[in-house]
């Protein structure tokens, strides 16, 4: 059965609220920006360090100039929830974000991967639903 996730179609981006289980497995709010572009998936230094996978972030990361993330790691997340479809032990970049974006994460293709995706603009609804096996 497909899920449906509302977005406001009238924002520049797809911005979706996602959940991530921190390293005492409770789970944490998150903005997420879903990014068709994105080969794999990235979370902020400073999200990763909030819910326990990281133990400082790295502070002499710079940012090249353009909307453009620097990804200086890689973490394995145990569980998260995007649009209602439960990942398990999810490979992402760890990432520095300008905190002017206001977002935790990029979903990338990696998601894309996993499920059946539908984006309807005009509804604004991101349909997902797994394969069929």
């Amino acid at each position: 059965m497909p899920n449906v996730t509302t977005f406001d179609s009238q924002q520049r981006y797809i911005l979706l609220q996602i959940s991530v289980a921190d390293k005492n497995e409770k789970l944490r709010d998150c903005i997420a920006l879903l990014d068709t572009g994105a080969p794999a998936s990235e979370f902020s230094d400073e999200v990763l360090q909030y819910l326990g996978f990281l133990e400082r972030t790295k502070q002499d990361v710079s940012l090249k100039p353009g909307l453009q993330t620097q990804k200086y790691g890689k973490i394995v997340l145990p569980s998260l929830n995007v649009c209602a479809q439960a990942i398990k032990n999810l490979e992402v970049y760890v990432s520095h974000f300008d905190k002017s974006w206001g977002i935790d994460a990029l979903i990338g293709l990696d998601f894309f991967k996993r499920f059946r995706v539908t984006i309807d603009y005009i509804k604004g609804h991101v349909i997902t639903e797994p394969f069929a096996e």
